[in-house]
């Protein structure tokens, strides 16, 4: 007759192996918040900035404006030789308006659609009725001052004219003061204010 003490001690083991296993492992929490830390391998793609409230495909809520005359230029905004393409689209869940764009590399940016635009203080693009390629090797200023005053180039230091790069992207309200220049500077799009 089998010892019932010899069965149970290897059952019990390998139960506590299983369940072991199946365990999921929660990120290590922050020292000095409590919050738990997710840590990202460098190589993988960093998320975009757009976000949603659920799980739906980009494809499914962001759509090309059918308010906007022109919705889509052609342009080379990294300086790759490979044509880039920009729209005007809009965000189907908030209903906000920004950019995507489309690298000729594959690689999709967007701006607005809820997102604070390069620390402008807007979000939401609907205003936008100039909507244009700004080519290579003009120059643009930031042709606003401190005081909100309009200024002329000849009142703006020659170090403070900005020489496009690459092309960029003029945007303005239509027959009204506002709007900028969105170009890439070292990899990272910047905004130079045109009133």
């Amino acid at each position: 007759m089998i010892n019932n003490r010899f069965l149970i001690i290897p059952l019990f083991a390998a139960l506590t192996q299983l369940s072991c296993q199946n365990e999921k492992k929660e990120p290590p929490k922050n020292e000095i918040t409590g919050k738990q830390t997710i840590h990202k391998e460098a190589s993988q793609p960093q998320e975009s900035n757009l976000t949603h409230s659920n799980k739906k495909n980009t494809k499914d809520i962001i759509v090309l404006s059918k308010k906007h005359h022109v919705n889509s230029i052609s342009c080379d905004l990294d300086g790759d030789h490979v044509p880039d393409t920009v729209n005007l689209v809009q965000n189907t869940e908030n209903k906000k308006y920004g950019l995507e764009i489309l690298f000729g590399n594959k690689k999709v940016e967007y701006l607005g659609m809820g997102k604070d635009v390069l620390g402008q203080g807007f979000d939401d693009l609907d205003w936008v009725g100039i909507f244009e390629k700004a080519p290579k090797g003009e120059i643009y200023w930031n042709n606003v001052n401190e005081e909100g005053e309009i200024i002329g180039e000849e009142a703006v230091p020659e170090s403070d004219k900005i020489k496009l790069p690459n092309d960029g992207i003029f945007i303005h309200q239509e027959e009204a003061c506002g709007g900028g220049v969105i170009y890439w500077k070292n990899g990272k799009p910047e905004w130079i204010q045109q009133e």
